[in-house]
């Protein structure tokens, strides 16, 4: 069992005669930064749902750190770190009381998430932060905070969908930059985009178009591939051509 890989098989996902993810299949290498792109509604989100435990598939199948999506969701829950789309950490705690609570839920102490919170505050900036209510945090810093909550039990699989939503430039490449710290120490990174600019800097990408892969590739490979000169190009040529 690779504890750092993900293997999806012909994942299929319906609401009723909606499908939302149709038949999509893929693998994600150990310690990769994984990109799937797409604008909104494209199937991006109930891909990593699915993936994650959160939602069970209408077909297909496959496997996040050698755990069975459709059969072990429940232990997929537990080894992985998950940053849903919205801001899900409570805004009535402080930066220290929502770490103490996430890292009891993922089973640690409070000594350990004490000495967690130290190993990330060198990263993610917790320090000055850390007795202060999660509603008066800036935008910015509450996503850190969600990336910091998120890998505090230290995961080797991380889900992060459109993490940089609705933040500045500045921010945006901070947290990328801790994207790229993490990937550097053998963590492998799941994230959605529909930032043309974040998606140059995955290993690989996976653009999805209408719950569907149109193309699959390092960004290097998708622009070769398509004869353009950025992946904006790129996904314009595959979006006009479905």
């Amino acid at each position: 069992m690779n504890e750092r890989s993900v293997v999806v098989k012909n994942l299929a996902k319906s609401f009723g005669d909606f499908v939302a993810v149709d038949r999509v299949s893929f693998e994600v290498r150990a310690g990769e930064i994984f990109g799937l792109l797409g604008a909104n509604g494209a199937g991006k989100t109930t891909t990593i749902r699915m993936l994650t435990g959160l939602l069970r598939p209408t077909s297909g199948g496959g496997t996040v750190g050698g755990w069975d999506i459709n059969a072990q969701f429940e232990m997929i829950k537990k080894s992985i770190g998950y940053m849903s789309q919205r801001f899900s950490l409570y805004n009535d705690l402080t930066v220290k009381e929502n770490l103490q609570f996430f890292g009891g839920v993922y089973g640690l102490g409070r000594a350990r998430v004490e000495e967690r919170t130290a190993e990330l505050d060198e990263a993610l900036g917790l320090g000055e932060w850390l007795d202060r209510r999660t509603a008066a945090l800036p935008l910015g810093f509450k996503q850190r905070l969600a990336l910091g909550a998120a890998i505090l039990h230290k995961p080797a699989i991380v889900f992060l969908d459109e993490p940089t939503s609705g933040v500045d430039p500045i921010a945006r490449r901070r947290f990328w930059e801790l994207i790229n710290a993490l990937a550097a120490d053998g963590v492998t990174i799941i994230v959605t985009t529909h930032y043309m600019d974040e998606a140059e800097y995955c290993n690989r990408l996976c653009v999805m178009h209408a719950a569907k892969i149109v193309s699959l590739g390092s960004p290097a490979e998708l622009k070769a591939r398509h004869g353009a000169h950025s992946i904006e190009d790129v996904f314009i040529q595959l979006v006009r051509g479905a």
